[in-house]
């Protein structure tokens, strides 16, 4: 008999802490939820009461461990405790919002070529998914997958990443004094486990968050079985600023966007293109803004920047700094050495000449950020749709005409005009474009689009 494996999370700013250690599910393991959730299903999706009164039961159950989860997501992931509070509400809301979903219509009437015809399309779930969920966000993002595949009748296989299981793990105990046995499974598995997620010919869909590398395996493997599949995967974004912004607003709102929680959103900002007209004058406004955050342990209410997720996290962020230096790159922010004990890294701006330099390319996910110049409007949407990435972009101006027209040229999913590139509006479309997304939109009613399909039925009268 083989002993069980386990995996241990530790506090990414006390490394020497142990969060918790969680037993890994063997394969045939995973193969028994599968079928659990598959069978659970069933009846899930025959009743929208069960469903829309579920989903509102797991919201309360998570709204009465309120305290817990931000503790636990403090520790774990290293978020901020004045972030982890406004997740845990954003995870409530999201879920009550998708219980009222279970009520969505299931079919259209259409009018038929011929008359006497009855012609409806129909939606059904697709009645298995699987949902793969990073550790940046480690209850919202499951919530904003979980919850829309539930309230449309699917069974869920939720994997969440190996740095964030013991707050995975509170949230499916929450689940599962709400939700009807098996309907939602928690897959704590390797990487044989974790492959039938993605494979198995039982699953009809697969949402997924993470890196750009992993998603396009996933997409190639699930796209190869004809199954659905969504997968967010990043962003390099871009805040330009006009020669007629509040530059004050644009320094601080970039400061923040760029840097808290160490820069570990895939909607922060890596990119600060600035009119040369004003460059002078704001670009000291914004590296005062980012040297005022507040660096230190994620439980300080006063804590802006915690820790980056792990060492490896962190040599990699340092590593692209230095080789930007080395390329030319000057450091902007102080270079103040970052708290010794934990993953810290201090928030650093570069000023980057060469728009096409591998810092300005490359998604660090770290508290770094490069400022580049542009002379006009034309210029500065050219270097913000130079990448291969599309999430999410700001424009700062006073002529909002003409931030808007600016904000509508940029390649990106979410444009935003004197707001920062972070932040998600739950109830409308969230997703990117080129090397940021794939598949339908996330969230809000696009979120029907993915985990459902349709059928089209035609009745005639036979007369």
């Amino acid at each position: 008999m083989t002993s069980a494996r386990f995996v241990e999370s530790r506090d990414p700013s006390r490394p020497e802490e142990l969060v918790g250690s969680f037993p890994v599910s063997p394969p045939d393991t995973v193969d028994r939820q599968i079928d659990m959730a598959r069978s659970a299903a069933r009846e899930w999706a025959q009743d929208a009461n069960l469903r829309a009164r579920g989903l509102h039961a797991w919201a309360n159950a998570i709204e009465a461990e309120t305290d817990a989860f931000i503790g636990l997501v403090t520790r774990e992931v290293g978020k901020p405790i004045r972030e982890s509070r406004g997740e845990i509400s954003r995870a409530v809301a999201i879920i009550r919002y998708y219980a009222q979903a279970a009520y969505d219509p299931i079919a259209e009437i259409f009018p038929a070529s011929s008359p006497g015809v009855e012609l409806t399309v129909h939606r059904r779930p697709h009645g298995l998914v699987s949902v793969i969920c990073p550790w940046n966000f480690p209850v919202a993002i499951p919530a904003w997958k979980i919850a829309p595949a539930l309230a449309y009748g699917n069974g869920v296989l939720f994997r969440p990443s190996s740095q964030a299981l013991a707050t995975a793990t509170l949230l499916a105990q929450t689940a599962s004094g709400s939700l009807p046995d098996g309907v939602l499974q928690l897959v704590i598995s390797d990487h044989e486990g974790g492959a039938a997620l993605v494979d198995d010919p039982r699953i009809g869909a697969v949402s997924f968050t993470g890196s750009v590398p992993v998603g396009r395996e996933i997409i190639r493997r699930v796209t190869a079985r004809g199954a659905q599949v969504q997968a967010e995967m990043g962003g390099q974004n871009a805040s330009i600023v006009l020669d007629d912004a509040d530059l004050p607003l644009a320094a601080t709102t970039i400061a923040r966007a760029a840097m808290e929680y160490a820069g570990q959103k895939c909607t922060a900002t890596r990119r600060a293109i600035v009119h040369r007209s004003i460059a002078r004058e704001f670009i000291p406004m914004l590296v005062d803004a980012v040297d005022a955050l507040h660096v230190g342990a994620p439980g300080d209410e006063a804590t802006d920047v915690g820790p980056v997720i792990s060492r490896s996290a962190r040599e990699s962020i340092e590593g692209a700094l230095a080789e930007a230096r080395h390329r030319g790159a000057v450091q902007l922010t102080s270079t103040d050495a970052a708290p010794e004990s934990g993953w810290f890294v201090r928030p650093t701006v570069l000023r980057v000449d060469d728009p096409a330099d591998g810092f300005t390319q490359t998604e660090t996910f770290g508290p770094a950020a490069a400022v580049l110049v542009a002379s006009s409007d034309d210029e500065a949407i050219e270097i913000a749709n130079g990448t291969s990435f599309g999430l999410s972009a700001a424009v700062f101006g006073s002529d909002l005409s003409r931030a808007k027209s600016v904000a509508s040229r940029l390649d990106a999913g979410i444009q935003r005009v004197n707001a920062p590139t972070t932040g998600v509006d739950f109830h409308v479309p969230f997703g990117g474009e080129k090397a940021s997304g794939y598949g339908p939109r996330e969230q809000g009613g696009a979120a029907r689009e993915f985990f459902t399909h349709t059928r089209t039925m035609l009745v005639h009268s036979g007369r």
